[in-house]
């Protein structure tokens, strides 16, 4: 079993987290520390909204959040949206006002994006509106999956669906039927009130991302939460005594000051390796990595690595260490999107198998969605992975 930890602090004006995994730092995350402020327009609010221009040649529609602030919306959700005022008997009209939240944040020129499709995160479960089956996480063991579906059978509805999430895998079952059961009356209260409120209300605010990691964090494995900082301490251990009390024995308050947590984990190397464009290999070989509007490029370079008597066998040596490494740096750099790999090119088709077969096995590992797609004629490789937030260097600032 992998051992996990967590480390938190804040410098200056930022809260970071970073994620070990066997004494490595596998993911980093970043987040303005607002100190008490509300943050606008984060992923997971939920806004009375309303329709402000509708593009059918796009199938899409721009849904007002805040006066002058526009949300891209995709139409085909419009038929299972909850709305508080209807104009006319189209699915969707202008003047139109409807329950929206947001799913992904603005990026550089891009608008905001937001779903009728709500979900309700918890620990254990995902609560949607707008889709109505119950899924399960494919990260837990078949048999399970099948057993949750089973036990799950008589929740099923025509309001919202069910999506039983990985850090289910060691749950009573009890405690993921009572988690649901308080998603469903947080859904219930919030369509309740939206009925009464105005235009562009803020039905719910998001918690801090930091907050929402902790609970998306890989439970399985959890050693510790290491935190610097009294008041993010109290601020964490408010959250887990209302959440999650059975693991409050996991969280330790850091506060020698004569060795900062940074310090000691060596956090700023590992984060400065993380933003730089080059990443050395062990074998002197090293991957560039840029960042353009559309998608993310990965070059690997064979180096100071020199190629012996056979060219082929040290090429591939080369690629499945850079294969193994574009993995983690995805993952630490959390990439999203189109990602495209070009690995030194390898006149061999057995080897060029080998080296995929490698790869996606280093990808499956990766908590977030990531898929080898195809390799193109020119030998460049395509993979995309989910996006769930922001790349790191966006979310710094670089």
């Amino acid at each position: 079993m992998i051992s996990r930890k967590i480390l938190m602090m804040k410098e200056e004006d930022k809260i970071w987290m970073f994620l070990l995994e066997d004494d490595e730092i596998v993911e980093i995350h970043c987040e303005p520390a607002g100190d008490g402020a509300v943050k606008q327009h984060v992923i997971g609010n939920i806004y009375v909204g309303k329709v402000k221009n509708i593009v059918a040649n796009i199938g899409a529609a721009f849904i007002e959040i805040e006066s002058g602030v526009e949300c891209y919306y995709d139409i085909s959700q419009a038929p299972n949206a909850i709305f508080t005022k209807k104009i006319g008997k189209k699915p969707l009209c202008i003047g139109d006002e409807l329950i929206v939240q947001i799913s992904k944040e603005a990026v550089k020129t891009k608008a905001p994006t937001v779903s009728s499709n709500l979900s309700f995160t918890g620990r254990y479960a995902i609560l949607t509106t707008g889709n109505t089956r119950i899924g399960t996480s494919s990260k837990l063991p078949k048999s399970l999956r099948e057993e949750l579906k089973e036990q799950l059978r008589p929740l099923k509805n025509e309001e919202y669906g069910l999506i039983i999430r990985t850090n289910a895998k060691d749950a009573d079952f009890s405690a993921v039927l009572r988690e649901i059961k308080e998603l469903e009356s947080s859904f219930q209260t919030l369509r309740k009130t939206a009925g009464s409120r105005t235009c562009f209300s803020c039905l719910q605010h998001a918690p801090n991302t930091y907050i929402t990691d902790l609970k998306n964090v890989y439970t399985e494995g959890l050693a510790e939460i290491v935190i610097e900082g009294a008041k993010l301490y109290e601020e964490v251990k408010g959250y887990y005594e209302k959440e999650q009390p059975e693991d409050l024995t996991k969280l330790r308050l850091y506060d020698d000051s004569s060795l900062p947590l940074a310090k000691l984990y060596n956090t700023e190397t590992t984060l400065s390796r993380a933003l730089g464009e080059r990443v050395w290999l062990k074998n002197g070989a090293y991957l560039i990595i840029q960042y353009t509007e559309a998608l993310t490029v990965i070059d690997v370079n064979s180096g100071k690595c020199v190629a012996k008597k056979n060219p082929t066998d040290t090429y591939l040596k080369i690629n499945m260490e850079a294969a193994k490494e574009v993995a983690k740096q995805m993952r630490i750099r959390n990439l999203s999107g189109i990602i495209i790999v070009d690995f030194i090119n390898l006149d061999d088709e057995d080897a060029t198998k080998e080296l995929l077969r490698a790869f996606r096995q280093y990808l499956v590992k990766d908590p977030i969605q990531s898929t080898l797609v195809d390799v193109t004629g020119l030998q460049l490789v395509e993979v995309t992975r989910k996006k769930v937030r922001k790349p790191l260097h966006e979310s710094i600032g670089r």
